[in-house]
């Protein structure tokens, strides 16, 4: 955790539905960067030497694109990478869908080209549905980076990850079983069924659960609550009523665990159906000191946030490419080397219990 990154004063752009429909009636007027940019910037089938020690443009116009508008962990990311952008002297901001749907975010897209940015951070809702998009904001010189839940490898050149994807599906069956004792069964409660990120996480949990320690434990269903709140509380309560014996639900989703933990908090379920996955401290505090969840997982998602925000900017200014072996210089959190298939990763996530929830704000 970066303090003083937490301290600086943050201006995070939030958008309202009258903002977001004067943004995009604006954005409707732009113009979009010509092929000179597209061959400076590295869009799509364009091959590029970065050049490390290029400066970072001032005056960049980097837009966050998250998954929906409304969705508080992404509001936290996207608020680092908001803080990023203004510490590098340009502008940032963020819009979004107000659902979580596999389309929804390409008419932003299209709009974010038409504003002519510099770069586009998305949390892909669908690796696939948007990879059109993407494309041809980087035909158009326009740099793109996914953080959180990736897009499609050649519709993005960075993917900025939370931390390494298998150890988070391993550790939060690592989590479940050490809290139901080894044995019993579990249910998986995850955002959209095309997030890529939970997609994968969710693979190899089912991977860590084929181990010989874990011969005890059934993974009965794998439900999904949209990243939606209500949703989310009434596919626990779902999952509750039709699986009697069910000893513990994992939501690898901050907006299900949140929704999960206040449905069990109320019920008779509270102290006898185990609950964990990833969540922020903010969202689970409550939950941690009532007894509803002992313990649960997560990286700091303003550092993510911000890291993606670095990564934008030089992308866009030419300090990098994308390409495996690369160094990002990422102001407070040091550098970061770009693995395979351009994906950077901030750090392993932390796991939060009693003892130390109160030592975290976000």
């Amino acid at each position: 955790m970066i303090t003083s990154l937490q301290r600086r004063k943050r201006a995070a752009l939030a958008v309202t539905s009258a903002g977001l429909v004067a943004a995009l009636i604006a954005g409707c007027g732009g113009t979009t960067k010509g092929s000179d940019a597209a061959s400076d910037s590295g869009g799509s089938g364009t091959e590029k030497t970065a050049d490390p020690n290029a400066p970072i443009k001032e005056g960049l116009k980097i837009a966050f694109l998250p998954k929906e508008i409304d969705n508080p962990y992404e509001n936290i990311v996207d608020k680092g990478g908001i803080a990023a952008v203004e510490e590098l002297k340009g502008t940032g901001k963020e819009v979004g869908p107000s659902d979580a749907s596999a389309s929804s975010q390409v008419s932003y897209i299209n709009t974010l080209v038409q504003q002519n940015q510099d770069a586009i951070v998305i949390a892909a809702n669908d690796p696939n549905a948007v990879a059109p998009a993407l494309k041809d904001a980087m035909d158009k010189g326009i740099a793109v980076v996914s953080y959180d839940s990736d897009a499609a490898v050649d519709a993005r050149q960075v993917f900025v990850n939370q931390a390494d994807s298998e150890d988070i599906g391993r550790s939060q069956i690592k989590m479940v079983s050490e809290q139901i004792g080894g044995k019993g069964k579990i249910a998986i409660l995850s955002a959209t069924p095309n997030a890529t990120n939970q997609n994968t996480w969710i693979e190899y949990m089912k991977d860590e659960l084929t181990k010989p320690e874990y011969k005890d434990i059934q993974l009965v269903k794998v439900a999904y609550g949209d990243d939606d709140d209500q949703k989310s509380f009434q596919e626990t309560q779902a999952l509750l009523k039709s699986i009697p014996d069910l000893k513990a639900i994992v939501s690898p989703t901050t907006v299900g665990i949140s929704a999960a933990a206040r449905y069990i908090s109320s019920s008779p379920y509270k102290g006898k159906v185990v609950l964990t996955g990833l969540g922020t401290p903010n969202q689970m505090r409550q939950f941690v000191k009532d007894g509803t969840v002992k313990e649960f997982a997560l990286w700091d998602p303003e550092q993510l946030g911000y890291l993606a925000g670095y990564a934008a900017a030089a992308l866009a200014s030419g300090q990098i490419t994308g390409k495996e072996g690369e160094v990002l210089k990422a102001g407070e959190l040091g550098e970061r080397t770009i693995g395979k298939n351009g994906e950077i990763i901030l750090g392993p996530p932390t796991v939060f219990n009693a003892d130390n929830i109160d030592d975290y704000n976000f």
